[in-house]
């Protein structure tokens, strides 16, 4: 599949509601992909099964605070020089670049520069979402190094990182990338095909791309652009999304520390949903959705907040006072639920003394009504012997 300008649009929209909240605004990044491929050429996205064993694969990303894209954009040569730098230090070229997470700004950042090198980017990431932290990867979790790295920022400084495990790589890097001005660009992880083909979630960048044009087609339709978002995500390796609550934005608190934007959002419901109240925490992401107090999802599936007339994603960064919204959840790929996942990005890790339910478990009845998928259908016979 040949990625062109359109198809960045479509990838755009459906980014920013894979970014639940966070992984920074896909405008900016749709705009430096679309000039990248404006002066170079489209690029060939290629599936895992196209990936050669011993390829050598760059995920490419920006790393910082969401908020700070708004004031500080990118000058565009930062992952071009982070990507030349770790070639140098490995003394191999890489023949393919992905994401390191697919949702939000970095589902963009390695078609910016796949299209100024002449080279293809894997349909799959290391997140299956957005996440604040360089270890919440499933290449960490599946014994990938991410180190070496490098970041670089817009004046050209360039620092390489060599760590003892990925947990120092993301506590180094997000030091540096303070000193940087609150973001960088950034290569982890470099892999070989065969790593890539054993460790990352598949399919998700198409993934973007089709629930992008699931809300352009009900824009034409003049159909509920919402409900075509949450039926986009059923024949995937997600599974069917559920809308949690529709409300107004009644409060919103949030701040930029330690390279995170981190925060609370608060609704005020109505329709259905008239006199409860819906709190969000997130950091960069949306980790948990209390409904007055009772937690009706968490990390890792998927938190996003919806315009209910556009269908377009709300991140955290540009939630204001008085805006109409739909929380919807998506369940989180399989991939990214296993105990040892778990303890990298479950509720535990971000301070939240509650085990992980996953969606398909807190809702059953919705989910015998849609289905799921195959390897998830373990989670509707739990609920069935738990209602016995």
């Amino acid at each position: 599949m040949r990625i062109t300008e359109q198809d960045l649009e479509a990838l755009s929209i459906g980014a920013a509601i894979l970014g639940t909240g966070g992984g920074g605004d896909p405008l900016i990044g749709k705009l430096m992909a679309q000039q990248a491929i404006r002066e170079h050429g489209p690029v060939e996205l290629i599936s895992l099964d196209e990936v050669e064993r011993d390829d050598v694969v760059f995920p490419v990303a920006m790393m910082g605070a969401p908020t700070v894209f708004l004031e500080k954009v990118p000058a565009g040569e930062e992952g071009y020089l982070a990507v030349r730098r770790m070639e140098r230090h490995l003394g191999k070229s890489v023949t393919a670049l992905c994401p390191i997470e697919c949702g939000g700004m970095n589902s963009m950042i390695p078609f910016v520069v796949a299209a100024r090198m002449g080279l293809p980017v894997v349909d799959g990431d290391g997140m299956g979402r957005a996440f604040p932290e360089l270890q919440m990867e499933t290449f960490h979790i599946l014994g990938v190094s991410g180190t070496p790295a490098c970041i670089a920022d817009e004046w050209g400084n360039v620092v390489l990182f060599e760590t003892v495990d990925n947990f120092r790589l993301e506590s180094f890097a997000r030091a540096c990338t303070v000193k940087m001005g609150g973001y960088s660009h950034l290569v982890d992880y470099p892999m070989t095909g065969e790593q890539m083909k054993n460790t990352a979630v598949r399919g998700t960048v198409t993934m973007g791309i089709q629930l992008g044009r699931a809300v352009q087609a009900a824009h034409r339709n003049h159909s509920n652009p919402v409900d075509a978002v949450l039926a986009a995500t059923r024949d995937t390796i997600y599974g069917h999304g559920i809308a949690l609550f529709r409300g107004k934005v009644v409060d919103i608190s949030r701040r930029t520390s330690d390279g995170f934007a981190i925060g609370q959002a608060r609704l005020q419901g109505f329709e259905e949903d008239a006199g409860k109240t819906m709190v969000i925490d997130f950091q960069n992401e949306n980790l948990i959705a209390k409904v007055d107090g009772q937690v009706v999802a968490s990390v890792p599936d998927l938190i996003t907040l919806l315009d209910p007339d556009t269908g377009h994603a709300i991140t955290n960064e540009r939630l204001r006072y008085g805006q109409r919204v739909v929380a919807i959840g998506i369940p989180t790929p399989e991939i990214m639920r296993s105990e040892a996942a778990l303890a990298v990005w479950g509720p535990k890790h971000f301070g939240y003394d509650i085990p992980f339910v996953p969606l398909e478990r807190a809702y059953p009845a919705f989910y015998q009504q849609v289905g799921v998928p195959n390897e998830k259908e373990k989670y509707l016979l739990q609920s069935s012997d738990a209602s016995r």
